[in-house]
């Protein structure tokens, strides 16, 4: 991980995830796993100058995410003493997270929290992550207090989005 700076309310909090955004090629068969997080990439490539601390939460593809995973997501958000929190996370689950974060972080509006991830793994040239991840953290800076989901230069509400695998993006539900 990456840590820049103490944390304090300014600081940007990132949980990491897994999920396609996290992939790597693991051998010769076309094979991936989850490797280290492609967000500390991406603000260093792109001299991000926003105080951030990078936190690894799990490694998973979000197929495998679990309920139990989840609360540890949310558990982390609610313990995390940022009130700015951008979460890499596989796209295939990610408003099933985003919704169980949206009802735990009911007590602590002034929590401002974004889910986003990649279509295409982050290490991929053509990759959707470096735009995903940026805009997310643009959305961060301006949005009021909740969850969103920020995928395909559009913010969501949990609570009306859904992937839909067949056009590749996100789209209200």
């Amino acid at each position: 991980m990456m840590p820049t700076r103490e944390p304090h309310m300014d600081t940007l909090r990132v949980f990491t995830t897994g999920g396609t955004i996290d992939k790597v090629y693991f051998d010769a068969l076309s094979t991936y796993q989850i490797g280290d997080p492609a967000a500390a990439n991406v603000f260093a490539a792109m001299r991000v100058e926003v105080p951030f601390e990078i936190t690894s939460l799990m490694r998973k593809d979000s197929l495998e995410l679990t309920d139990a995973d989840r609360q540890v997501i949310c558990n982390a958000v609610l313990h995390a003493p940022e009130t700015k929190i951008l979460i890499t996370h596989g796209t295939d689950t990610m408003e099933y997270t985003a919704r169980a974060l949206q009802q735990a972080l009911g007590a602590q509006p002034d929590k401002r929290v974004v889910l986003t991830g990649s279509l295409l793994p982050g290490a991929f040239r053509d990759t959707d992550a470096i735009f995903n991840i940026g805009f997310a953290l643009g959305a961060l800076q301006v949005m009021p207090g909740g969850v969103r989901v920020a995928m395909n230069g559009r913010l969501f509400d949990p609570a009306r989005v859904r992937k839909d695998r067949e056009a590749g993006r996100f789209v209200d539900a």
